[in-house]
């Protein structure tokens, strides 16, 4: 492609999936920090099943995101940028997305093995009934269970990392690389 004619930003699907899986990711992470420490209780079951719809949702739609990312090149980092950045940067800079797009798919598979473990199903919605990611095992289920916290603050630190990153591109850097992401015209 050529570079006069190559996208500088996201286009607005891309723009739109990258911020509403943001929002999701905060919601489903900010529940979660919630309800571990509740008591039993019916509110606590409700949350929970909220938090499992949540993380099929986010599943289903980290698998659109990815699908759109393969089958529509973004757009390159402007050379303006890669000039400015150290390699390690670079480097990060891919390896933080890579990270993020196999957590994306990590943690839910995590949540849903766990539950499934423990002999809770996922009753999508309340009406849709998903086959149980493995086999009822109460061992299993303690052995998967910290790996969700543990993958899910991962995420959590690698989303930090990314929005830090983008603000320092944004106000210190003042590059323009935080443009190519956000809602509205260029």
């Amino acid at each position: 492609m050529n570079t006069a004619t190559a996208p500088r930003r996201y286009n607005g699907f891309a723009i739109f999936l990258h911020w509403l899986l943001a929002l999701a990711l905060v919601g489903i992470f900010s529940v979660g920090l919630y309800m571990a420490d509740l008591p039993f209780s019916p509110q606590r079951l409700k949350l929970y099943n909220w938090h499992k719809w949540a993380g099929i949702s986010i599943l289903t739609l980290s698998a659109i995101r990815l699908l759109w990312r393969l089958s529509h090149k973004p757009p390159a980092l402007p050379q303006s940028v890669t000039l400015g950045m150290p390699g390690w940067q670079v480097t990060a800079y891919h390896a933080t997305h890579v990270a993020m797009y196999a957590l994306f798919f990590i943690v839910p598979l995590i949540g849903w093995a766990y539950s499934s473990a423990a002999g809770f199903p996922i009753v999508l919605f309340g009406v849709l009934p998903l086959p149980d990611f493995v086999s009822a095992s109460k061992p299993l289920a303690e052995m998967i269970k910290p790996w969700h916290q543990y993958s899910a603050f991962a995420l959590a630190g690698l989303v930090l990392l990314h929005v830090a990153a983008a603000l320092k591109h944004h106000f210190i850097d003042k590059d323009g690389l935080l443009a190519r992401m956000l809602p509205g015209k260029a």
